[in-house]
C-alpha cells in the first residue's frame, strides 16, 4: 500500500509514525510513504502557497493555483488512490 501526504509541515512524517504501530509497519516495509510539500509547486521565489481572502476579512487562505498543482502531480503518482481531505470545519475524527 502507498500513502502520499500534501502537507505544509512535511518534517511532521514519518516522525510521530515511528512510535506507532504504522510506524513499524513502514519501517517493515509493509506501506510506503510519500510526502509532498505544496511549497514545491509555487512559482515566485519565496514559494508563497497562501494569500489574503479575496472577499477581504482576517486570515489567510491557500492559494487554488499552488494547491491546484500540488493535488494534479499527487493524482498522477497514485491515481487510482481515494483523497481524504481533513478540514477544521470537519467532524472530530474518534476511535
Amino acid at each position: 500500500m502507498r500513502a502520499l501526504v500534501l502537507t505544509l509541515f512535511p518534517e511532521m512524517f514519518p516522525g510521530p509514525l515511528g512510535l506507532s504501530l504504522a510506524g513499524k509497519a513502514l519501517a517493515a516495509g509493509l506501506w510506503e510513504l510519500q510526502v509532498l510539500n505544496p511549497r514545491d509547486f509555487a512559482t515566485d521565489r519565496h514559494q508563497t502557497v497562501d494569500d489574503k481572502p479575496y472577499g477581504g476579512g482576517t486570515g489567510m487562505v491557500m492559494r487554488a493555483d499552488v494547491l491546484g498543482r500540488a493535488l494534479d502531480h499527487a493524482r498522477n503518482v497514485l491515481p487510482q488512490a481515494q483523497m481524504i481531505y481533513l478540514s477544521p470545519r470537519g467532524e472530530a475524527l474518534k476511535q
